[in-house]
């Protein structure tokens, strides 16, 4: 009894003993010793390059994913040798870990947000087995017959004693004659034959000429019968009857009334005379060859006709000139026979082309009667090639259009016959995902669908209400992976997380709000929240307030960044920091914050005015960007911010200067542009093309350092330019890993390991360039400093550290000269081009984008950030920025307000004045936070 006893009080305690770290030191780590609580969400904070990553990344999770490959294959664990195992003394209590990051590392064209999440795959399972056929003639469901089934359809139909013939159509066998196929029935016993206008014939008695007779005109007969309701005789004989039918006639069979109607029966999966393939869930798929479209190849999109070229703005109608080639003196008579046909038909020519239906965008494009449609007037044009002019028209309108044989859905046509409540997979795939989850769960199955679908329909419900609950349901589920934001990417794996219901596993995220407004923090909160109830540990890197308050423990790693940093500056309750002197601490207390400017300024007093924007959900938009101004564009999540900015205003002003071939958001018209004299987009892209690109190659500095080196006596001795110094081409670097300083290793069902380049030990150069040395250190251990100890190191050499110093001022002075470009965070490649545009000198007026800047930055770096944008607008340029963050928004000059909601429900301008004006607006989301900050009561 006190042994059980024991048993059940140890137990939980074992199982919630703490994650202890003793000793950690990755990177700049300072022999850090730190208690995490098990079973509980802890936020480590802390300045940008403090050391949370190395700590929650680096050691933390790096441990637990080498503790699992332990426990996996002798094939897997040869490897573990060469996996750098973290600079810790000990470590205990380290679960199964998962690392959830924002980045999106899908490039495949293929994947979608359906496919990512295993909602599309259990979609097809559902139509594979609960889905209806659907005869696209008679619009009536497809079914294989039996005789069982043949015989309930004539019972429930006719009437008692109603006589009819069970017949066999006669299939003509190539080369062979009627009278010969009819004679190997006649051998089988069968002796009558049913021709037209039921006229009977007895092959052994009469004689008759089946020369005039069509094959399919002619039906032998099987037997002759009168309806019997309750006699299991009759049953028991016409089940013996439709069978031998179906067995001669190839699996069809006709049942003849007597002086009505002929019915059709087939076992064969056919209606309308057209054969249906039986749906399986590989028919469904765009990534497999028997599901994929044969002519997009599962793409969706082919070469052809740009629908947005032919129909240049949206808002013209039909009689107005919306139709360009119809415009063209060639073609005009296009248009006046579809005027034609339009008051035949009552089509509503006269208003906006993007406000017509599907049904006259069809006929617009395929034609109706004397109208031939823009695909044929096309046709024409292309068989006219030889002439150049032709041949230069064509070409004006070609771009990528929808794929017309399967409508842009990717799978095969006759997978879209095949339907649940109405709706193909195709249209399902189009909808959002909020959308998608009241679909699914207003979706009513009968109780033989319940028994075979109704657990597929549980994981579809399960991971949509997911996808949902992080703030991602204005994403459509055909949205391809690849032009996700980082922070999107993120949520969906966290959705993808939730969605296996793990126990016992450990989770670490980097800054799940990324991207999120702050109306949606409070549900991300709440996953997390669940992720740690149902028995997990969750490790969150995050600045947000929000989620601060809502750990259960914060680590706050400080006090400051690179050297200066690595240490726990505090470690315990939310509470606890908000009296410690850390500077987390101080911003979170009120004891110290970013100060709202004193005045607005007044900016140039010119303008960027964008009129129609109507690309995606934006819904007609006007905006008048002011230049010389800090102009914030904010909304939630999906409510059209980059479609709008990226997509729309900075696209359109790239392609009138003359440098984008790249499609353009529908917009109606621009002016002001003779105000500015370039545009730059600052985003979150990796810098540079390939591994090999890093801080130092970026902001040339690496230039001024080769240079140097090259100059050194040793250099000079043997004959080295600043080129051997170079790790992008050949001469001074290490050829067995070409200067990437490390190999990659195909891990065939797991993620790829990068390990040390065994030749040159990660030193990326050949021994001997290494041993020049420029005061003490080689080539090698320049580019293992951070940008901060390069300054110091580099201090007398004016050109590199004019370079240099726009990293430390943007607060990136922790970054390592050689450190990967594909290794910074999206915040941090966007801060290094920030960099990079600071230190130029020239006079001209640039309009410089941002797209969410301040991803992982602490308070305090956001205040330098600020800095970097005032020196920018001082100098005379102008900056737009979309963002979410409070601080950076009653900042600005100009705040552009978008939504109110996400997908459909935004695409409008809510409001745009100062941040005092839109934290006054009703209306505004971003107003009713901003408005504390702003507007105190």
């Amino acid at each position: 009894m006190s042994e059980s006893k024991i048993q059940v009080e140890t137990e939980p305690s074992r199982s919630l003993s703490p994650i202890i770290i003793k000793g950690a030191r990755v990177h700049n780590l300072k022999n850090v010793d730190v208690t995490l609580p098990r079973n509980k969400m802890t936020v480590v904070t802390g300045v940008s390059g403090s050391g949370k990553s190395s700590l929650a990344f680096d050691t933390i999770y790096a441990e637990g994913q080498r503790r699992y490959v332990e426990s996996l294959s002798s094939y897997a664990r040869q490897f573990l040798e060469r996996m750098d195992k973290p600079d810790v003394d000990f470590m205990q209590g380290i679960s199964p870990a998962m690392a959830i990051q924002q980045k999106n590392t899908t490039y495949n064209p293929r994947s979608t947000v359906g496919t990512t999440t295993e909602i599309y795959d259990y979609m097809r399972l559902l139509f594979a087995r609960v889905g209806k056929t659907i005869s696209p003639v008679s619009g009536e469901p497809v079914k294989k017959d039996t005789p069982q089934t043949v015989v309930a359809d004539m019972l429930d139909r006719y009437e008692e004693k109603q006589r009819f013939y069970v017949l066999f159509p006669v299939s003509m066998e190539k080369n062979k004659k009627m009278r010969e196929e009819v004679a190997i029935f006649q051998q089988k016993g069968f002796n009558r034959i049913l021709l037209p206008e039921e006229q009977m014939v007895d092959l052994g008695r009469d004689e008759v000429n089946l020369k005039k007779y069509h094959p399919g005109e002619v039906r032998m007969v099987v037997d002759r019968l009168a309806i019997k309701k309750d006699d299991d005789e009759f049953r028991s004989r016409m089940v013996d009857s439709v069978e031998t039918a179906l067995l001669e006639g190839n699996g069809r069979c006709y049942i003849k009334l007597h002086k009505g109607e002929e019915l059709m029966f087939s076992e064969r999966f056919e209606r309308d005379g057209i054969d249906f393939t039986e749906p399986t869930p590989q028919m469904f798929s765009f990534n497999n060859p028997f599901g994929a479209c044969r002519s997009c190849e599962g793409f969706g999109r082919v070469q052809g006709i740009d629908e947005d070229k032919v129909v240049p703005d949206p808002e013209l109608s039909i009689r107005g000139g919306a139709i360009a080639p119809f415009n063209s003196p060639k073609f005009n008579h296009n248009l006046k026979l579809l005027v034609k046909v339009a008051a035949r038909y009552s089509l509503p020519i006269d208003e906006p082309y993007h406000s017509l239906s599907k049904d006259v965008k069809n006929i617009l494009w395929y034609g109706k009667d004397e109208y031939p449609g823009i695909h044929s007037v096309f046709q024409q044009v292309r068989s006219e090639f030889y002439k150049v002019h032709m041949r230069v028209f064509y070409s004006r309108y070609r771009g990528y259009s929808r794929c017309p044989e399967c409508d842009g859905y990717r799978v095969r046509k006759d997978a879209l016959y095949v339907k649940i409540a109405d709706m193909h997979i195709g249209q399902i795939s189009e909808m959002t995902i909020g959308h998608a989850r009241k679909f699914f769960d207003d979706l009513e199955l009968t109780e033989y669908e319940m028994d075979v679908g109704g657990q597929i329909l549980y994981e579809i419900r399960k991971r949509l209400r997911y996808l949902d609950e992080v703030g991602l349901h204005y994403i459509t589920l055909n949205r391809l992976t690849n032009t996700l934001s980082g922070g999107e990417a993120q949520r969906i794996n966290l959705a993808n997380a939730l969605g296996s219901s793990l126990i016992g596993s450990l989770y670490v995220l980097d800054e799940p709000t990324i991207g999120l407004h702050p109306r949606d923090n409070d549900r991300l909160i709440r996953i997390l929240k669940s992720l740690r109830d149902i028995g997990n540990t969750v490790l969150v890197v995050e600045h947000d307030p929000e989620m601060i308050r809502s750990a259960d423990h914060v680590v706050d790693i400080g006090p400051f960044a690179g050297n200066h940093g690595g240490e726990v500056s505090f470690s315990g309750s939310y509470e606890d920091l908000l009296g410690s002197k850390t500077l987390t601490g101080k911003y979170l207390s009120g004891r110290k914050s970013i100060p709202v400017p004193e005045k607005r300024r007044k900016g140039r007093g010119k303008e960027i005015l964008l009129e129609g924007a109507s690309e995606h959900n934006l819904k007609n938009v006007n905006i008048r960007m002011p230049l010389g101004k800090l102009v914030c564009v904010t909304g939630v999540s999906g409510s059209g911010k980059s479609t709008l900015i990226h997509r729309t205003l900075y696209a359109a002003i790239m392609k009138e200067l003359g440098v984008y071939n790249e499609k353009v958001g529908r917009y109606r018209s621009m002016k002001g542009l003779q105000h500015i004299d370039g545009a730059e987009m600052v985003d979150q892209t990796p810098i540079g093309r390939s591994s090999r690109s890093n801080p130092a190659t970026y902001t040339k500095s690496f230039d001024g350092i080769r240079d140097l080196f090259s100059k050194t006596r040793e250099s000079r001795i043997m004959g080295y330019t600043s080129g051997h110094f170079s790790f992008n081409v050949p001469g001074g670097r290490c050829e067995t890993c070409q200067g990437e300083g490390v190999q990659t290793i195909e891990m065939q069902f797991l993620a790829d390991i990068e390990l040390p380049c065994e030749a040159c030990g990660g030193t990326r150069y050949r021994k001997d360039l290494l041993s020049v040395r420029y005061r003490g250190k080689n080539i090698h251990d320049v580019l293992e400093m951070s940008v901060s100890e390069a300054l110091e190191f580099f201090v007398d050499e004016k050109q590199i550290v004019n370079r240099l110093q726009v990293l430390e001022d943007v607060g990136l002075g922790y970054l390592k000269l050689g450190q990967s470009g594909t290794t910074l965070s999206g915040g941090e490649a966007q801060r290094v081009k920030l960099a990079r545009y600071l230190s130029r000198t020239e006079k001209d007026h640039m309009l410089y984008f941002f797209d969410e800047p301040t991803t992982g930055l602490h308070f305090e770096d956001i205040a330098r950030l600020l800095d970097s944008f005032n020196r920018l607008i001082d100098r005379g340029h102008s900056v737009i920025i979309i963002e979410h963050n409070l601080d950076v928004i009653k900042s600005a000059d100009w705040v552009i307000d978008i939504g109110p909601e996400g997908g459909f429900g935004g695409g409008t301008i809510v409001c745009e004045g100062t941040p005092e004006e839109v934290a006054s607006h009703k209306e505004s989301l971003t107003g009713r936070f901003l408005k504390p900050l702003l507007l105190p009561e």
